[in-house]
């Protein structure tokens, strides 16, 4: 299937709400060019009323952050970890790798650690990309590992989504040749919220993966009906080279606490191991954390149930207002803006009315990413948002 996507101008530009810049100033947008997805790509400079006179933010929908925890137990565990934070993690470390790896069906050699699935991508380009060589992706999707593999010199050979916004898996394939040293697959994908159907996806990764190393990002697997069903964890426990990462940012709602897992082949993991450190990243109040949060399945459950019923709120209001949101599997939703939509005028009267969104430009349009908060979140987002676009 041909696509519709313009790889150059997704997401041209990525104008941030207010708050994270309220509570971190130093990150705040610079006046140079910075990539970011697809090939040419800017944030563009934050003006001065962000920085200087940002109104509090009653909505903050611009991360994909879970609004509902960390859980009771969770919070149990980590006040009562402070108390041997002198000492380190490493043995509540090897608890929770023989927890995760009884419930991904492995052996704890298949299991590693890391402060939130972001760093264990990183690591894995590190230990891939030294020498070069190129790596295979959907483009638009999450860039934190392709952004670390071209800076240590890897080409990328970006492949645009199909027209119904799922992973191109026939032109991923065709793309990969004897250079290619990693493919990587965000299912749902982010910055879309798209699904690319498991079982094309478990065939591709287990042929794909004989030529080069598939790496699935399952970021967002939680939030999906039937989770295992649409895990390639099952390839890794056949013995075939494909690396799964998840975190407990997002169901389980510790995005602050980072901590995060990936799950491949005892010989994979040692040569990511061989490179860089694992546990000895993780705090211990973040591993006390994740014992906890694994052991609360209730929460993650009913995390979920409300996070589905926001989100389809938000879809409904959406299609009674005319705008066409890309069907979404994840905590978030993206849509385009009417055409004539001022970006800077839009996000400032978005967060001057307390409420915090990601606005990107795909094909030259404006289009608006909002993250799944409360359900009363949800509704001043929208009583806003129709006020600001009327």
């Amino acid at each position: 299937m041909s696509t519709k996507i313009n790889r150059r101008n997704w997401l041209k530009s990525s104008l941030m709400a207010a708050s994270s810049l309220t509570l971190a100033p130093n990150l705040a947008w610079s006046s140079s060019t910075k990539k970011a997805y697809g090939s040419v790509i800017w944030e563009i400079e934050h003006p001065s009323y962000y920085r200087d006179s940002a109104p509090a933010l009653k909505a903050k929908l611009n991360a994909n952050e879970n609004p509902y925890g960390p859980s009771e137990s969770v919070k149990r565990a980590i006040n009562e970890a402070i108390s041997v934070g002198n000492r380190y993690g490493h043995s509540d470390a090897a608890v929770l790798i023989d927890m995760i790896a009884e419930k991904e069906g492995v052996t704890p050699d298949h299991i590693m650690l890391g402060p939130g699935s972001t760093d264990l991508l990183e690591k894995t380009a590190i230990s891939r990309f030294m020498k070069g060589g190129n790596i295979v992706s959907a483009d638009p999707s999450y860039m934190s590992l392709i952004n670390t593999a071209q800076a240590i010199g890897a080409d990328w050979k970006a492949v645009p989504l199909t027209e119904d916004y799922a992973h191109d898996l026939p032109a991923m394939e065709t793309a990969v040749d004897s250079k290619t040293q990693l493919v990587y697959i965000c299912n749902p994908n982010n910055p879309t919220g798209s699904l690319t159907e498991p079982n094309a996806l478990r065939d591709f990764c287990s042929k794909v993966s004989e030529k080069a190393p598939v790496f699935v990002d399952e970021a967002y697997l939680e939030f999906l009906d039937d989770p295992e069903a649409n895990s390639m964890v099952d390839l890794v426990a056949k013995g075939k080279d494909v690396i799964v990462a998840r975190t407990f940012s997002k169901i389980h709602s510790m995005a602050g606490l980072r901590i995060g897992y990936v799950v491949a082949t005892p010989e994979r993991i040692k040569s990511i191991t061989d490179m860089v450190r694992s546990t000895m990243g993780l705090c211990v109040t973040s591993i006390k954390g994740a014992l906890a949060s694994m052991a609360d399945g209730d929460f993650c459950a009913e995390c979920k149930t409300l996070n589905t019923a926001a989100r389809n709120y938000v879809c409904t209001e959406l299609d009674q207002m005319g705008y066409k949101y890309i069907p979404s599997y994840t905590n978030f939703v993206i849509f385009p803006l009417h055409k004539d939509t001022l970006e800077e005028d839009f996000m400032k009267s978005m967060t001057d009315n307390g409420v915090g969104v990601r606005l990107y430009s795909f094909n030259d349009e404006p289009w608006c990413r909002v993250s799944i908060g409360t359900m009363p979140e949800m509704e001043l987002f929208t009583n806003v948002f129709k006020r600001v676009t009327a």
